[in-house]
């Protein structure tokens, strides 16, 4: 009698054993699955370029929260920034939401800023290593282009 029941106990271990193992299986099977696809969708992704830390932010949402239309003019954008985070703290009855918004639009345009000087400065030791009569185009040129085609590519879809 014992030995029967050492032998079922022995039996359900076994079958216990191989069900856990074959669910662990599919489970790391949908794991690397779901990483493939979310990889797959941040390669097809226009905005995957952008960092973690503003990645909700477009440029264009960034430029209306700080009031601001033209990138160039940095001392607009840090005024702007100064006002609407000061006025946006707690001691002045602003809210936490809205302060860390400005301080996400102002990081989303310095990221911008710093793509646009360096392809300015990849455009210039391209345009001389090419060929000195083709100049780069002038990055406040190409920023202004590249929010319009931001702005009517976010209203195409």
């Amino acid at each position: 009698m014992a030995r029967y029941l050492a032998q079922i106990i022995i039996l359900g271990a076994q079958l216990v054993g191989r069900a856990l193992v074959k669910t662990v299986r599919q489970e790391l099977q949908a794991f690397e699955d779901a990483a493939r696809i979310q990889e797959s969708l941040k390669a097809n992704e226009p905005s995957s370029g952008r960092s973690a830390l503003a990645k909700d932010m477009t440029l264009a949402e960034a430029q209306q929260i700080l009031n601001v239309k033209d990138l160039s003019d940095r001392q607009a954008i840090d005024s702007h920034y100064q006002h609407l985070f000061g006025a946006n703290d707690k001691s002045n009855g602003g809210t936490f939401y809205i302060q860390s918004k400005v301080f996400r639009a102002k990081e989303r345009i310095d990221q911008e800023l710093e793509r646009l000087q360096l392809l300015a400065q990849s455009g210039v030791s391209l345009s001389h290593s090419q060929s000195q009569s083709s100049p780069a185009p002038p990055a406040a040129a190409t920023s202004a282009s590249q929010c319009q085609d931001k702005e009517t590519g976010a209203k195409s879809r």
